[in-house]
Parts: C-alpha cells; sequence; structure tokens
C-alpha cells in the first residue's frame, strides 16, 4: 500500500521540464530564477540561439520551450518550425517584447502555442507554462483581448506574410534572416556551410518570392515581420 502511494505520489509530483531559449543573459537568468521558484518546473537546458533551440530539443526533449522571437543566426519563428519538424510533440511558447498582431499572428503560424510579453508578471509565465503543457493556448492577457480580431484579420488578408514567408524553404528563411541581419554572402556561405554560389541562388529566390528587390526592402520587411525587431538586436551577443 506504501509503495503504490509512493509511486502515485511521484506521478502527481512529476516536473514539467522547460527549455530556455533567449539572447538575453539577463532576460534568460531572470526566467531561470523565477521558473525554478515553483516546484513542479525543472529547467533543463539554455540557449542564445535558434539553432541552438533546435539541437537542444532533439537531445533533451523538454516538455515546453519558451523561445524568444528575434535572435541572432535563426530567429525563434524558424527556429519553431524546424524543431516542430523533428519533434511534431514539442510545446512552444513564444516570449516577445512587442505585441504587435503581426508577430502573434506569425508566431501562431509557426507552430507556437501561446504568446508572452516579456513585461508579464510572473504569475503569467508560470500560468502560461502549465496551460501549453496540457496542450492549450495562452496569450498575454493584452493580447487575449485581441485574439477574436487577429483571427477576423487572418481569414480576410491574402497577401500578408503568412502567405509569401510561408512560400519560402527552411534554408531561404536562414538566408532572409542574415540578410536582414547585415551578413554579406561570404560570411552566410561560412554560417550555413553552404557555397557562395548557392547562396546567391538563395538570395535571389527570396527576392522573387517576396517581390523585394533590395536588401534594405528585405530588412524592413524581416523587421516588421518580427524575423528580427531591430538593428540594435544585431550586436547583442
Amino acid at each position: 500500500m506504501t509503495a503504490a502511494v509512493g509511486n502515485i505520489h511521484s506521478i502527481i509530483m512529476k516536473r514539467i521540464t522547460v527549455l530556455l531559449v533567449e539572447d538575453h543573459t539577463v532576460v534568460r537568468e531572470g526566467l531561470r530564477n523565477l521558473i525554478e521558484l515553483e516546484d513542479d518546473f525543472e529547467v533543463v537546458g539554455e540557449g542564445h540561439t535558434g539553432r541552438e533551440a533546435v539541437v537542444q530539443v532533439k537531445k533533451l526533449q523538454p516538455d515546453v520551450v519558451l523561445m524568444d522571437i528575434a535572435m541572432p543566426l535563426l530567429n525563434g519563428l524558424e527556429a519553431t518550425r524546424q524543431l516542430l519538424k523533428a519533434n511534431p510533440a514539442a510545446k512552444v511558447l513564444m516570449l516577445s517584447a512587442h505585441s504587435d498582431d503581426a508577430y502573434v499572428k506569425n508566431a501562431i503560424a509557426s507552430g507556437a502555442r501561446g504568446f508572452l510579453l516579456k513585461q508579464s508578471s510572473a504569475r503569467d509565465v508560470c500560468l502560461a507554462i502549465r496551460a501549453v503543457h496540457q496542450g492549450k493556448q495562452f496569450f498575454s492577457p493584452s493580447i487575449s483581448r485581441r485574439q477574436e480580431r487577429i483571427q477576423q484579420l487572418e481569414t480576410k488578408r491574402t497577401g500578408g506574410y503568412n502567405k509569401k514567408a510561408t512560400s519560402l524553404t527552411t534554408r531561404e528563411m536562414e538566408v532572409l534572416q542574415l540578410v536582414a541581419e547585415g551578413k554579406a554572402n561570404k560570411e552566410m556561405a561560412a554560417e550555413l556551410g553552404i557555397g557562395m554560389k548557392t547562396v546567391e541562388k538563395h538570395r535571389e529566390h527570396v527576392m522573387q518570392k517576396l517581390d523585394i528587390h533590395d536588401t534594405a526592402g528585405l530588412t524592413r520587411y524581416a523587421i516588421s515581420a518580427g524575423i528580427i525587431e531591430s538593428s540594435v538586436q544585431l550586436t547583442v551577443v
């Protein structure tokens, strides 16, 4: 009888494992400290780029991934698509300092279960992690109030980011971000492990698909779509 009770107790007390992916060390450490105050949470890993997120999810199999949107090299939106392709059971909770409709819409389109503002209360962070772990959606209160309107707009718009960006391949999305971050073709080739001619071909395809034919336009598009936040983001390590 005692053993049975012990087994039941261990099942009930099974912790929700969390992977933190955030390029700002101070924010990441703050989240870790907040989360570890809860008895039912356990931070099993950390990362500061989208690439690290994809690798860590495969390795650690966390219950919930708390993912920043704007990160260098690979943003949270594309990282979410890639890790969900490899591990469809993963549950991603997107994190951002911005509540723009486009950011929220793109996060949902990437497969995220929720969208949490960085200025959220500790209570909302914990509620969000538990909700997405249970298969539910969670949005910060201010965003939640706009969801019905966002969904209505989604059905009406035909030329927005989702339609265009989802036509890009994974590699083209990576090239788009690196272009917006100001990387030269040689740097992109080294970062992605591909040849210069291949980079040029991907870059050309991105411009054709988005109907944007200059670097400045691609950068503005990437910022408006939440792929990068601003030029300030590019200097953060």
